[in-house]
């Protein structure tokens, strides 16, 4: 499995209603997407839960890399690259997935950042980052890691934020969520 999400940054003065009817006229086109797990269409929005900047940050779990290919060098991105400019596609690793059918029922997804130090042995990191891994009842989540930079994000997809109050992070909120097809 694979992850992606491209971060757009927006002016503070965007109207977010112009990435909320987007997102409305063409979140449909990756509902079954070729290797596509899901697709999240994330926004932030200034001065709400505690974001400083608008922003469009679709983050996509793939089954495997021929969708992340189609996606990337058929055209479909290019949507991207026409509406906001060249992109830099951050890919990550899954290292653990909760998450279920029931991805499509969340209203947010809280993303923590943290970073993988450097150590003698990387035996048992999986279970370090798991044991560290913030508890919040009631939610899945999902847990991605870059080896490029040594960083791991937590991504918890949830309905009520009042859980997340003392932690800092990101809180998106979600548009839209494409799934794969399931019998692929």
């Amino acid at each position: 499995m694979l992850a992606t999400q491209y971060k757009i940054t927006l002016p503070s003065d965007y109207d977010m209603n112009i990435i909320r009817e987007r997102v409305k006229n063409n979140g449909y086109k990756t509902d079954g997407f070729e290797d596509l797990k899901f697709k999240l269409y994330l926004i932030t929005e200034k001065g709400i839960h505690y974001n400083m900047q608008n922003s469009y940050c679709p983050l996509y779990l793939w089954k495997g890399s021929e969708g992340l290919n189609k996606f990337l060098f058929t055209g479909f991105y290019d949507n991207i690259i026409q509406s906001f400019g060249w992109q830099r596609v951050n890919v990550g690793i899954p290292l653990v997935d909760t998450t279920t059918s029931k991805i499509t029922d969340y209203k947010y997804m809280f993303q923590l950042t943290r970073e993988i130090l450097p150590q003698e042995s990387l035996k048992y990191v999986k279970d370090t980052i798991q044991a560290e891994v913030p508890s919040i009842d009631q939610v899945e989540h999902v847990i991605i890691y870059n080896p490029d930079q040594w960083k791991y994000e937590i991504n918890y997809f949830l309905n009520d934020v009042s859980g997340i109050k003392e932690m800092k992070g990101t809180l998106y909120s979600i548009l839209h969520v494409s799934e794969g097809n399931p019998s692929a």
